[in-house]
C-alpha cells in the first residue's frame, strides 16, 4: 500500500470474525493473561449482572486492528484509539469496517487518519475507534 495510492473516503475491506466460540475466549485468556470468570464461566458472568459470558475487549480491539494491518501492512501502525460501545457475545459474528478520513505529508511520510469500528450481525457498533497509519510514497 502506498501514500499516493490512497484517497479520503476509501473504505477498508471488512474483515469477518465469529460465530464467536468459548474455546476462541479461553485461549485468548491464556495469551493475554486475563482469566476473569466473566470470560468463562456463565453463572459467574450472571452473577455479576453480565447477562452471561462475553469476550475480551482487548479480543475485540485486535480484531480491528488486524483490519487496518490487514489494509496497510505491517510496521504502518502509529496509533490506534478505541472505544468499547457494547458486549461482544458468544455466537456473535464481528465485522471490521473502517474508512480514511484525511491524509498528510510530513517529513517525507504520509499519515493517513483513519475511522474503524466493528459491528455485530445485528448492525450494533461494538468497537469504535480511530487509527493513524504511516505509508511510504509510491515514488
Amino acid at each position: 500500500m502506498y501514500f499516493d495510492d490512497v484517497t479520503v473516503g476509501d473504505e477498508l475491506p471488512p474483515l469477518v470474525k465469529g460465530p464467536i466460540k468459548q474455546i476462541q475466549l479461553t485461549r485468548y485468556a491464556g495469551a493475554s493473561g486475563d482469566f476473569n470468570p466473566i470470560h468463562q464461566d456463565d453463572e459467574f458472568a450472571n452473577a455479576a449482572g453480565m447477562g452471561g459470558v462475553f469476550a475480551h475487549g482487548m479480543l475485540s480491539m485486535g480484531f480491528v486492528a488486524q483490519a487496518v494491518t490487514d489494509w496497510s501492512g505491517a510496521g504502518t501502525v502509529r496509533k490506534i484509539s478505541v472505544r468499547f460501545a457494547a458486549l461482544v457475545r458468544l455466537k456473535d459474528v464481528v465485522t471490521c469496517k473502517g474508512r480514511v478520513l484525511g491524509k498528510s505529508s510530513r517529513n517525507g511520510e504520509g499519515a493517513c487518519e483513519l475511522e474503524i469500528w466493528a459491528e455485530n450481525q445485528r448492525g450494533e457498533h461494538v468497537v469504535i475507534g480511530k487509527a493513524t497509519v504511516v505509508l511510504p510514497p509510491r515514488t
